[in-house]
């Protein structure tokens, strides 16, 4: 097993980081604090393939690998974490349409989502069912060559423009996994609507909002795969979701050390620099051989979901909470390395802290990640 990246994946990696340096990480801190969703820089992304990166090429996807995609994630979140984190989303709903759409949802929806003219997002998280997703209570009831949908997804990241693209769970029949089936429902329906945008702690820079249906009509055309496919879907597309916000972690983490590493340089006490102190020395050593060691683990379960291994859920899981706790982790100790400068917006590192703490709960609970790992080792 090789540990070391060849020089497709550097230039890849270093291309996302290059577009972070230059178009992301300049205007983070603005975007944070105007609570500004820049969808003019997430299309300059897409020209690059960035925005259907495992989707495949013949409708416009750049047909790389799940390892690529992390790269790519962790390269753009040193730039902003949620910026990055919302492309994610969109590549997984377009990856859902690559994999599981016919041919004529294929070549009808995937050349929008690859310029980005459309928007997409994920909805599957309800008011009542968060971490029972299977326990969803959105209703899709069949009108003739059409679906009559009535319900409420809450926590919808991207939500709110009438033009974009929704990935809906909804439920066709019986309760529980076997009666939900996957709807696209797309911008303009009439009786979709959208909550307000939510106040939240961090990820300022895309919005958060409830999607509403009343007696919103899909055509059934619009259904990917068959009647009561959409849990299994769900759950598919949730094992790349966990790896890329695990990416994302890491590359917030990563910019918070760079950082402080930074400031450590020119801060001086006790007629020292502060990097001269062993004690920090010791801390700095700590922050970057767990990011490293969280790295190499979420690049083994990449691998794994590449190859199609049959661990690769398990694997995912592990990576997702490895990786969403080191990289909070290791944010929160550069905030402290930083004293007080820490806590003041202008140095930004407290916006990295408060980006990166949602990441251990969405994708799926840090807690669920265990319950994950805890059934296959007990075998249920």
């Amino acid at each position: 097993m090789l540990f070391s990246l060849n020089p497709e994946q550097i230039a890849i990696r270093d291309m996302a980081r290059d577009f972070a340096d230059a178009r992301i990480a300049p205007r983070a801190l603005e975007w944070d604090e105007k609570k500004h969703f820049p969808v003019d820089v997430l299309r300059e992304a897409a020209a690059l393939g960035m925005s259907g990166i495992y989707t495949r090429e013949d409708h416009g996807g750049s047909g790389l690998g799940r390892l690529d995609a992390a790269l790519i994630f962790e390269a753009l979140a040193t730039g902003c974490p949620c910026v990055s984190a919302y492309l994610s989303i969109h590549n997984m709903v377009a990856w859902m349409i690559d994999v599981y759409g016919d041919g004529a949802q294929r070549e009808k929806w995937l050349p929008m989502l690859m310029r980005m003219d459309r928007l997409a997002s994920y909805c599957l998280t309800e008011p009542g069912s968060g971490s029972d997703a299977a326990a969803l209570s959105t209703r899709a009831r069949r009108d003739g060559d059409h679906y009559v949908l009535d319900g409420q997804k809450q926590f919808i990241s991207g939500a709110g423009n009438p033009d974009d693209f929704y990935v809906v769970m909804a439920r066709t029949g019986e309760a529980g996994p076997k009666g939900v089936s996957c709807l696209v429902v797309e911008g303009g329906t009439p009786g979709l609507s959208f909550g307000a945008n939510e106040r939240k702690m961090g990820w300022n820079a895309q919005p958060t909002r409830a999607v509403i249906f009343e007696g919103a009509r899909v055509p059934v055309a619009n259904r990917l795969g068959a009647e009561g496919d959409g849990f299994r879907i769900a759950m598919s597309g949730l094992d790349g979701g966990r790896l890329n916000i695990g990416a994302c972690s890491l590359g917030g983490g990563q910019s918070a050390l760079d950082k402080a590493l930074a400031y450590m340089k020119e801060r001086k006490a006790f007629g020292k620099r502060l990097d001269e102190f062993q004690a920090l020395q010791f801390r700095l050593a700590d922050m970057a051989t767990e990011l490293e060691c969280a790295r190499t683990f979420l690049w083994r379960a990449a691998a794994s979901l590449d190859a199609k291994a049959p661990d690769a859920t398990r694997l995912c899981a592990m990576a997702k909470r490895v990786a969403t706790d080191t990289g909070f982790k290791v944010a929160n100790d550069a905030l402290q390395l930083l004293g007080g400068y820490g806590y003041l917006a202008d140095y930004g590192i407290e916006k990295i802290v408060r980006d990166l703490r949602v990441h251990q709960i969405l994708e799926g609970t840090n807690e669920i990640m265990r319950v994950i790992v805890a059934r296959g080792l007990v075998g249920r």
